[in-house]
């Protein structure tokens, strides 16, 4: 079975957001490690101000909210 290169960083934003839960405006997580690899940190986070979502990061993992909806930390 050949190798599969990796995604262009476009590939890698439209397998991102082409999931139900993206498409919704719910939250999705991804490893931050992947993020870097395949977009870069400094670009996707100007991406994600563009679009007007929230990122949090937690033990490696990158949590986007899909949604331009205020957060509130609850405890």
């Amino acid at each position: 079975m050949p190798m599969q290169s990796p995604p262009s960083p476009e590939q890698f934003l439209a397998e991102l957001f082409s999931s139900r839960a993206a498409a919704t405006g719910a939250v999705i997580r991804r490893n931050a490690r992947d993020i870097d690899r395949f977009y870069g940190r400094v670009a996707f986070l100007e991406e994600m101000r563009r679009r007007g979502y929230a990122v949090v990061e937690n033990a490696g993992q990158l949590v986007i909210f899909c949604n331009r909806e205020p957060i509130r930390r609850l405890a």
